[in-house]
């Protein structure tokens, strides 16, 4: 079963904590909301799910989100 990092852009309140912590500087804010960079290195580690306060993002099996 596969995994994949999602964001829910209209729970994100753009506060930057997500992109802050990412280990592998995955993430970024593009017009006050979170974003994927574009070949970004992800690794699914889950810091950004821990720490989002809005729960804006969050990883989940690609099954349910197709």
């Amino acid at each position: 079963m596969s995994k994949v990092l999602v964001l829910n852009p209209d729970w994100c309140k753009g506060c930057g904590i997500c992109a802050a912590f990412c280990p592998t500087e995955a993430l970024e804010i593009v017009l006050e909301k979170a974003s994927l960079k574009e070949n970004n290195q992800c690794i699914l580690c889950g810091r950004c799910e821990e720490l989002c306060p809005d729960y804006a993002v969050f990883i989940s099996d690609t099954e349910k989100h197709s």
